[in-house]
């Protein structure tokens, strides 16, 4: 098997670390769950984290590559309300509020990034 290009690398650890996290530290990622999402906020913390450690071990390997990249960018569009909700209300979560906003570009930037590396 080919080794994955450096650029996957870093996207693959971070995914999965992040999705790790949201089933070892699920309370954080709950509270950020907006008030409308239609299900509960475990569910949708779980749900995401799932799909964050697939994802993320997904671009490891050419075959999957394709299918990894696309279910992460609708991963990080299907997350972006929580952010944004969070930067709302940066009070309600103990976040300065320009920690909060600066989030916000990491989005785009990261979306570039799995599509390029994803390819």
């Amino acid at each position: 098997m080919n080794r994955p290009p450096r650029s996957v690398l870093p996207l693959a650890l971070g995914f999965g670390a992040i999705g790790v996290l949201h089933f070892l530290r699920p309370q954080f990622f709950d509270r950020i769950v907006p008030p409308w999402v239609p299900v509960s906020p475990r569910t949708a913390t779980l749900v995401s984290g799932a799909a964050e450690i697939a994802g993320g071990l997904g671009v490891l390997h050419p075959a999957t590559r394709p299918a990894a990249r696309w279910g992460l960018l609708a991963l990080l569009v299907a997350v972006f309300p929580a952010n944004l909700y969070m930067a709302q209300h940066p009070e309600k979560f103990g976040t300065p509020p320009w920690v909060a906003l600066a989030r916000l570009p990491l989005q785009p930037l990261l979306a570039w990034w799995v599509s390029r590396a994803g390819r």
